[in-house]
Protein backbone atom coordinates (compact mmCIF):
# COMPACT_ATOMS: atom_id res chain seq x y z
CA UNK A 1 0.00 0.00 0.00
CA UNK A 2 1.34 3.76 -1.02
CA UNK A 3 2.84 5.80 1.97
CA UNK A 4 0.60 8.74 2.50
CA UNK A 5 1.95 11.68 0.20
CA UNK A 6 2.61 13.79 3.70
CA UNK A 7 5.36 11.47 4.99
CA UNK A 8 9.07 12.08 3.99
CA UNK A 9 10.43 8.43 3.60
CA UNK A 10 14.25 10.13 3.26
CA UNK A 11 14.85 10.99 6.48
CA UNK A 12 18.15 10.38 7.68
CA UNK A 13 18.09 7.52 10.16
CA UNK A 14 20.76 8.97 13.35
CA UNK A 15 23.11 6.55 14.79
CA UNK A 16 21.60 7.68 17.82
CA UNK A 17 18.91 5.83 17.22
CA UNK A 18 20.31 2.68 16.45
CA UNK A 19 20.23 -0.14 19.07
CA UNK A 20 23.57 -0.73 21.18
CA UNK A 21 23.98 -4.50 20.90
CA UNK A 22 23.64 -4.94 16.97
CA UNK A 23 26.42 -2.32 16.56
CA UNK A 24 28.72 -4.11 19.69
CA UNK A 25 28.43 -7.04 17.47
CA UNK A 26 29.32 -5.36 14.00
CA UNK A 27 32.21 -3.79 15.61
CA UNK A 28 33.60 -6.99 17.56
CA UNK A 29 34.15 -8.37 14.29
CA UNK A 30 37.02 -4.66 12.96
CA UNK A 31 40.46 -5.38 13.69
CA UNK A 32 41.83 -2.72 16.46
CA UNK A 33 43.07 -0.54 14.05
CA UNK A 34 39.43 0.14 12.63
CA UNK A 35 38.06 0.19 15.96
CA UNK A 36 40.60 2.97 17.38
CA UNK A 37 39.56 4.84 13.93
CA UNK A 38 35.66 4.79 14.98
CA UNK A 39 36.80 6.47 18.15
CA UNK A 40 37.71 9.60 16.17
CA UNK A 41 34.20 9.60 14.07
CA UNK A 42 31.93 10.51 16.76
CA UNK A 43 30.72 10.78 20.66
CA UNK A 44 28.39 7.40 20.26
CA UNK A 45 30.84 5.45 18.51
CA UNK A 46 33.29 6.56 20.35
CA UNK A 47 31.43 5.22 23.61
CA UNK A 48 30.43 1.92 21.83
CA UNK A 49 34.34 1.63 21.01
CA UNK A 50 35.39 1.77 24.46
CA UNK A 51 33.58 -0.79 25.36
CA UNK A 52 35.83 -2.62 27.56
CA UNK A 53 35.23 -6.57 25.79
CA UNK A 54 35.75 -5.42 22.50
CA UNK A 55 39.57 -5.10 23.32
CA UNK A 56 39.98 -8.36 24.79
CA UNK A 57 39.81 -10.22 21.64
CA UNK A 58 42.92 -8.11 20.32
CA UNK A 59 44.67 -8.24 23.86
CA UNK A 60 44.79 -11.99 23.24
CA UNK A 61 45.94 -12.22 19.80
CA UNK A 62 48.56 -9.63 19.19
CA UNK A 63 49.96 -9.73 23.28
CA UNK A 64 48.44 -12.61 24.53
CA UNK A 65 47.19 -11.91 27.65
CA UNK A 66 45.92 -13.91 30.02
CA UNK A 67 42.94 -13.52 32.68
CA UNK A 68 45.55 -13.72 35.07
CA UNK A 69 47.71 -11.01 33.71
CA UNK A 70 44.55 -8.66 33.40
CA UNK A 71 43.55 -9.27 36.99
CA UNK A 72 47.09 -8.57 37.79
CA UNK A 73 47.66 -5.72 35.94
CA UNK A 74 44.77 -4.38 37.58
CA UNK A 75 43.36 -2.33 34.31
CA UNK A 76 41.16 -2.54 31.59
CA UNK A 77 41.25 -4.78 28.21
CA UNK A 78 41.34 -1.39 26.57
CA UNK A 79 44.28 0.39 28.48
CA UNK A 80 45.91 -2.78 27.99
CA UNK A 81 45.88 -2.97 24.78
CA UNK A 82 47.20 0.46 24.60
CA UNK A 83 50.01 0.28 26.80
CA UNK A 84 51.23 -2.52 25.63
CA UNK A 85 50.94 -1.29 21.85
CA UNK A 86 52.75 2.08 22.97
CA UNK A 87 55.64 -0.12 24.32
CA UNK A 88 55.79 -2.91 21.55
CA UNK A 89 53.35 -1.74 18.80
CA UNK A 90 56.18 -2.13 15.80
CA UNK A 91 56.32 -5.51 16.54
CA UNK A 92 52.52 -6.67 16.48
CA UNK A 93 52.92 -8.53 13.60
CA UNK A 94 55.80 -10.65 15.24
CA UNK A 95 55.22 -10.85 19.07
CA UNK A 96 52.37 -13.11 19.65
CA UNK A 97 54.00 -16.05 17.61
CA UNK A 98 57.71 -15.30 19.12
CA UNK A 99 56.17 -14.89 22.41
CA UNK A 100 54.36 -18.31 22.22
CA UNK A 101 57.59 -19.52 20.84
CA UNK A 102 59.25 -18.66 24.00
CA UNK A 103 56.60 -19.53 26.41
CA UNK A 104 56.86 -23.21 24.62
CA UNK A 105 60.35 -23.39 24.42
CA UNK A 106 60.79 -22.46 28.40
CA UNK A 107 58.12 -24.80 29.69
CA UNK A 108 59.65 -27.56 27.26
CA UNK A 109 63.06 -26.83 28.82
CA UNK A 110 61.39 -26.77 32.20
CA UNK A 111 60.67 -30.12 32.15
CA UNK A 112 63.36 -32.01 30.51
CA UNK A 113 66.69 -29.46 30.57
CA UNK A 114 65.50 -27.02 33.85
CA UNK A 115 69.27 -26.25 34.11
CA UNK A 116 69.15 -24.66 30.93
CA UNK A 117 66.75 -21.90 32.25
CA UNK A 118 69.10 -20.13 34.64
CA UNK A 119 70.96 -19.09 31.62
CA UNK A 120 68.16 -17.47 29.31
CA UNK A 121 68.58 -12.98 30.00
CA UNK A 122 65.98 -11.03 31.06
CA UNK A 123 64.82 -8.85 27.97
CA UNK A 124 66.69 -5.86 26.85
CA UNK A 125 64.66 -2.30 26.33
CA UNK A 126 64.28 -0.74 23.13
CA UNK A 127 66.60 2.02 23.68
CA UNK A 128 69.59 -0.88 24.35
CA UNK A 129 68.36 -2.18 20.17
CA UNK A 130 68.74 1.75 18.87
CA UNK A 131 72.18 1.91 20.49
CA UNK A 132 73.26 -1.30 19.43
CA UNK A 133 72.23 -0.37 15.44
CA UNK A 134 73.60 2.78 16.57
CA UNK A 135 77.37 1.06 17.18
CA UNK A 136 76.94 -1.11 14.29
CA UNK A 137 75.64 1.07 11.74
CA UNK A 138 73.06 -1.02 9.88
CA UNK A 139 69.58 -1.64 11.15
CA UNK A 140 68.02 -4.89 12.86
CA UNK A 141 64.88 -6.39 12.02
CA UNK A 142 61.74 -6.18 13.81
CA UNK A 143 61.20 -10.18 14.10
CA UNK A 144 65.06 -9.99 15.66
CA UNK A 145 64.31 -7.12 18.08
CA UNK A 146 61.14 -8.09 18.91
CA UNK A 147 62.67 -11.06 19.97
CA UNK A 148 65.39 -9.98 22.07
CA UNK A 149 62.45 -7.70 23.65
CA UNK A 150 61.58 -11.24 25.25
CA UNK A 151 64.09 -12.89 25.95
CA UNK A 152 68.07 -11.51 25.49
CA UNK A 153 69.58 -14.67 24.73
CA UNK A 154 71.64 -16.60 27.02
CA UNK A 155 74.53 -16.56 29.18
CA UNK A 156 77.66 -18.09 27.25
CA UNK A 157 77.36 -21.71 29.41
CA UNK A 158 77.04 -25.29 28.31
CA UNK A 159 74.56 -26.90 27.25
CA UNK A 160 73.37 -24.44 24.67
CA UNK A 161 70.44 -23.65 23.79
CA UNK A 162 70.55 -23.64 19.75
CA UNK A 163 71.31 -27.48 20.53
CA UNK A 164 74.62 -30.22 20.74
CA UNK A 165 75.98 -32.76 18.63
CA UNK A 166 78.70 -34.89 20.07
CA UNK A 167 81.13 -37.46 18.65
CA UNK A 168 83.98 -39.49 20.05
CA UNK A 169 86.77 -36.71 19.37
CA UNK A 170 84.19 -33.61 18.68
CA UNK A 171 81.50 -31.40 20.84
CA UNK A 172 79.57 -28.71 19.67
CA UNK A 173 76.73 -26.86 21.75
CA UNK A 174 75.64 -23.29 20.01
CA UNK A 175 74.42 -20.61 22.66
CA UNK A 176 71.85 -18.32 21.23
CA UNK A 177 74.11 -15.12 21.70
CA UNK A 178 73.05 -11.62 23.96
CA UNK A 179 72.34 -8.73 21.95
CA UNK A 180 75.94 -7.02 23.25
CA UNK A 181 77.90 -10.07 22.02
CA UNK A 182 76.24 -10.27 18.86
CA UNK A 183 77.04 -6.71 18.02
CA UNK A 184 80.74 -7.00 19.51
CA UNK A 185 80.94 -9.87 17.12
CA UNK A 186 79.73 -7.99 14.02
CA UNK A 187 81.40 -8.60 10.87
CA UNK A 188 82.97 -6.12 8.40
CA UNK A 189 85.43 -8.30 7.09
CA UNK A 190 85.30 -9.38 2.99
CA UNK A 191 83.21 -12.48 3.54
CA UNK A 192 81.16 -11.67 6.19
CA UNK A 193 80.30 -8.07 5.07
CA UNK A 194 77.64 -6.56 7.59
CA UNK A 195 76.81 -10.15 9.13
CA UNK A 196 75.82 -10.30 12.76
CA UNK A 197 76.15 -14.16 14.56
CA UNK A 198 73.08 -15.32 16.31
CA UNK A 199 75.03 -18.36 18.19
CA UNK A 200 78.61 -19.55 19.14
CA UNK A 201 80.22 -22.46 20.21
CA UNK A 202 82.72 -22.43 23.19
CA UNK A 203 84.31 -25.28 21.63
CA UNK A 204 84.58 -25.23 17.96
CA UNK A 205 84.13 -21.77 17.58
CA UNK A 206 81.46 -22.43 14.55
CA UNK A 207 78.41 -19.03 14.79
CA UNK A 208 75.61 -19.12 12.76
CA UNK A 209 75.33 -15.39 10.82
CA UNK A 210 72.52 -13.36 9.84
CA UNK A 211 72.79 -11.02 6.67
CA UNK A 212 72.02 -7.57 7.30
CA UNK A 213 72.09 -6.50 3.82
CA UNK A 214 72.49 -8.27 0.54
CA UNK A 215 75.65 -8.33 -0.18
CA UNK A 216 78.42 -10.85 -1.41
CA UNK A 217 75.78 -12.79 -2.81
CA UNK A 218 73.35 -13.28 0.29
CA UNK A 219 69.85 -12.61 0.91
CA UNK A 220 69.27 -9.73 3.59
CA UNK A 221 68.23 -11.44 6.41
CA UNK A 222 69.12 -15.13 5.61
CA UNK A 223 71.14 -17.05 8.25
CA UNK A 224 73.80 -19.66 7.53
CA UNK A 225 76.86 -21.09 8.83
CA UNK A 226 80.16 -20.33 7.16
CA UNK A 227 82.74 -22.59 5.88
CA UNK A 228 85.82 -21.41 4.63
CA UNK A 229 86.29 -22.03 0.84
CA UNK A 230 89.67 -24.04 1.15
CA UNK A 231 90.59 -24.38 -2.45
CA UNK A 232 90.34 -20.42 -3.25
CA UNK A 233 93.14 -18.28 -3.25
CA UNK A 234 91.28 -15.64 -1.70
CA UNK A 235 90.94 -16.32 1.81
CA UNK A 236 87.88 -14.07 2.61
CA UNK A 237 86.19 -16.66 -0.14
CA UNK A 238 83.68 -18.76 2.14
CA UNK A 239 80.41 -20.79 1.54
CA UNK A 240 77.48 -20.24 3.42
CA UNK A 241 75.34 -23.33 4.32
CA UNK A 242 71.71 -21.60 4.52
CA UNK A 243 69.89 -22.42 7.63
CA UNK A 244 67.26 -19.61 7.42
CA UNK A 245 65.56 -17.40 5.50
CA UNK A 246 64.39 -14.68 8.58
CA UNK A 247 64.89 -14.64 12.16
CA UNK A 248 61.29 -15.97 12.79
CA UNK A 249 61.32 -18.52 10.61
CA UNK A 250 64.78 -19.44 11.64
CA UNK A 251 63.99 -19.46 15.55
CA UNK A 252 60.34 -20.71 15.43
CA UNK A 253 60.83 -23.58 13.54
CA UNK A 254 63.78 -24.72 15.64
CA UNK A 255 61.85 -24.15 18.65
CA UNK A 256 59.06 -26.55 17.26
CA UNK A 257 61.08 -28.91 16.43
CA UNK A 258 62.29 -28.97 20.47
CA UNK A 259 59.04 -28.81 21.73
CA UNK A 260 57.40 -31.29 19.86
CA UNK A 261 60.11 -34.04 20.56
CA UNK A 262 62.21 -34.26 17.17
CA UNK A 263 65.23 -33.49 18.62
CA UNK A 264 66.07 -35.95 21.40
CA UNK A 265 67.43 -34.93 24.63
CA UNK A 266 70.33 -36.55 25.72
CA UNK A 267 72.20 -36.05 29.24
CA UNK A 268 69.74 -32.78 29.41
CA UNK A 269 70.80 -31.18 25.88
CA UNK A 270 69.25 -31.20 22.75
CA UNK A 271 70.63 -32.67 20.09
CA UNK A 272 70.09 -32.15 16.27
CA UNK A 273 69.29 -34.89 15.04
CA UNK A 274 66.79 -35.41 12.85
CA UNK A 275 64.65 -38.51 12.77
CA UNK A 276 62.44 -39.69 9.56
CA UNK A 277 59.34 -41.75 11.01
CA UNK A 278 59.36 -43.88 8.31
CA UNK A 279 63.01 -44.68 8.51
CA UNK A 280 61.96 -47.54 11.35
CA UNK A 281 62.50 -51.33 10.65
CA UNK A 282 61.10 -54.55 12.47
CA UNK A 283 62.77 -58.07 12.50
CA UNK A 284 61.25 -60.55 14.47
CA UNK A 285 60.96 -58.91 17.66
CA UNK A 286 63.72 -56.08 17.26
CA UNK A 287 63.28 -52.44 15.58
CA UNK A 288 66.06 -50.65 14.44
CA UNK A 289 65.64 -46.75 13.75
CA UNK A 290 67.89 -43.91 12.57
CA UNK A 291 68.49 -40.38 13.12
CA UNK A 292 70.90 -38.13 11.27
CA UNK A 293 72.27 -34.80 11.27
CA UNK A 294 74.89 -32.70 8.88
CA UNK A 295 77.70 -31.37 10.56
CA UNK A 296 79.18 -27.64 8.83
CA UNK A 297 81.93 -27.36 10.92
CA UNK A 298 83.48 -30.43 9.79
CA UNK A 299 82.37 -30.11 6.22
CA UNK A 300 83.75 -28.52 3.09
CA UNK A 301 82.36 -27.94 -0.30
CA UNK A 302 85.66 -26.96 -2.17
CA UNK A 303 86.61 -30.07 -1.94
CA UNK A 304 83.75 -31.50 -1.63
CA UNK A 305 83.61 -33.23 1.70
CA UNK A 306 80.18 -33.80 3.45
CA UNK A 307 80.20 -35.03 7.11
CA UNK A 308 77.27 -36.25 8.57
CA UNK A 309 76.51 -38.11 11.42
CA UNK A 310 74.00 -40.68 12.59
CA UNK A 311 72.22 -42.36 15.68
CA UNK A 312 71.06 -45.69 15.81
CA UNK A 313 68.23 -47.41 18.41
CA UNK A 314 67.92 -50.84 18.66
CA UNK A 315 65.10 -51.82 20.76
CA UNK A 316 63.61 -55.27 21.96
CA UNK A 317 59.68 -55.62 22.35
CA UNK A 318 58.75 -55.43 25.83
CA UNK A 319 56.55 -58.53 25.01
CA UNK A 320 59.16 -60.85 23.42
CA UNK A 321 59.79 -64.07 25.30
CA UNK A 322 62.90 -64.00 27.77
CA UNK A 323 64.62 -66.30 25.15
CA UNK A 324 64.38 -64.61 22.49
CA UNK A 325 67.17 -62.43 24.28
CA UNK A 326 70.62 -62.07 21.79
CA UNK A 327 74.17 -60.23 21.04
CA UNK A 328 74.98 -58.52 18.42
CA UNK A 329 78.11 -59.94 16.12
CA UNK A 330 78.63 -57.71 13.82
CA UNK A 331 77.53 -55.00 10.96
CA UNK A 332 77.17 -55.04 6.94
CA UNK A 333 76.65 -51.49 5.21
CA UNK A 334 75.61 -50.69 1.76
CA UNK A 335 76.59 -47.06 1.38
CA UNK A 336 75.60 -45.28 -1.63
CA UNK A 337 76.11 -41.45 -2.84
CA UNK A 338 74.76 -39.06 -5.18
CA UNK A 339 76.13 -40.58 -7.72
CA UNK A 340 75.63 -43.97 -7.61
CA UNK A 341 78.57 -45.19 -6.36
CA UNK A 342 78.81 -48.05 -3.87
CA UNK A 343 80.80 -48.97 -0.99
CA UNK A 344 80.64 -51.75 1.14
CA UNK A 345 81.68 -52.38 4.84
CA UNK A 346 81.74 -55.43 7.05
CA UNK A 347 83.20 -55.37 10.39
CA UNK A 348 82.54 -56.62 13.87
CA UNK A 349 80.07 -55.30 16.45
CA UNK A 350 79.46 -51.80 16.00
CA UNK A 351 81.62 -48.58 17.72
CA UNK A 352 83.93 -51.44 19.23
CA UNK A 353 80.74 -52.90 21.10
CA UNK A 354 78.84 -56.33 20.89
CA UNK A 355 75.92 -55.28 22.77
CA UNK A 356 73.44 -57.62 24.17
CA UNK A 357 69.95 -57.21 23.52
CA UNK A 358 66.24 -58.84 26.01
CA UNK A 359 63.20 -57.88 25.63
CA UNK A 360 62.12 -54.05 26.58
CA UNK A 361 65.84 -53.13 26.30
CA UNK A 362 67.11 -50.61 24.15
CA UNK A 363 70.44 -50.04 22.65
CA UNK A 364 71.97 -46.80 21.15
CA UNK A 365 74.87 -45.80 19.35
CA UNK A 366 76.39 -42.39 17.19
CA UNK A 367 78.85 -43.05 14.72
CA UNK A 368 79.56 -40.93 11.21
CA UNK A 369 80.21 -40.65 7.60
CA UNK A 370 81.61 -38.66 4.83
CA UNK A 371 80.35 -38.32 1.22
CA UNK A 372 81.89 -37.15 -1.57
CA UNK A 373 78.51 -35.61 -2.83
CA UNK A 374 76.06 -33.46 -1.28
CA UNK A 375 73.48 -36.31 -0.27
CA UNK A 376 73.52 -40.30 0.00
CA UNK A 377 72.15 -43.17 1.90
CA UNK A 378 73.22 -45.88 3.75
CA UNK A 379 71.43 -49.64 4.46
CA UNK A 380 72.15 -53.12 5.42
CA UNK A 381 71.82 -55.17 8.71
CA UNK A 382 73.07 -56.63 11.74
CA UNK A 383 73.82 -60.16 12.64
CA UNK A 384 72.99 -61.62 16.03
CA UNK A 385 73.33 -64.91 17.82
CA UNK A 386 70.73 -65.62 20.29
CA UNK A 387 71.81 -66.48 23.49
CA UNK A 388 69.31 -69.46 24.28
CA UNK A 389 70.08 -71.24 21.55
CA UNK A 390 74.06 -70.22 20.80
CA UNK A 391 73.76 -71.76 17.29
CA UNK A 392 71.33 -69.47 16.33
CA UNK A 393 71.84 -66.65 13.84
CA UNK A 394 69.84 -64.02 12.46
CA UNK A 395 70.51 -60.28 10.42
CA UNK A 396 68.47 -57.56 11.57
CA UNK A 397 67.68 -55.27 8.82
CA UNK A 398 68.74 -51.48 9.25
CA UNK A 399 66.42 -49.28 6.96
CA UNK A 400 67.50 -47.08 4.67
CA UNK A 401 68.01 -43.79 5.64
CA UNK A 402 69.22 -40.68 3.58
CA UNK A 403 71.59 -37.59 4.34
CA UNK A 404 71.49 -34.85 2.39
CA UNK A 405 73.53 -31.53 2.53
CA UNK A 406 71.40 -28.52 3.65
CA UNK A 407 71.11 -25.54 0.48
CA UNK A 408 74.57 -23.40 0.45
CA UNK A 409 75.68 -20.56 -1.67
CA UNK A 410 79.26 -19.40 -2.62
CA UNK A 411 79.85 -16.10 -1.26
CA UNK A 412 80.94 -13.27 -4.04
CA UNK A 413 83.01 -11.23 -1.86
Amino acid sequence: MAAPPDVELSSALSLELLPTDPLLLILSFLDYRDLMSCCCLNRRLNQLSSHDPLWKRHCKKYWLISEEEKSRRNQGWKAIFISTYCDLGRYIHYYATLKKAWDDLENYLGQWCPRMISSLKESVREEDLDAVEAQIRCKLPDDYRCSFRIHNGQKLVVPGLMGSMSLSNHYRSEDLLDIDTAAGGFQQRLGLKQCLPLTFCIHTGLSQYMALESVEGRNKYEIFYQCPDQMARNPSAIVMFITGTSYLEWFTSYVNKVVTGGYPIIRDQIFRYVHDKDCVATTEDITVSVSTSFLPELSSVHPPHYFFTYRIRIEMSKDALPEKACQLDSRYWKITNAKGDVEEVQGPGVVGEFPIISPGKVYEYTSCTTFPTTSGYMEGYYTFHCLYYKDRFFNVTIPRFHMVCPTFKVSTA
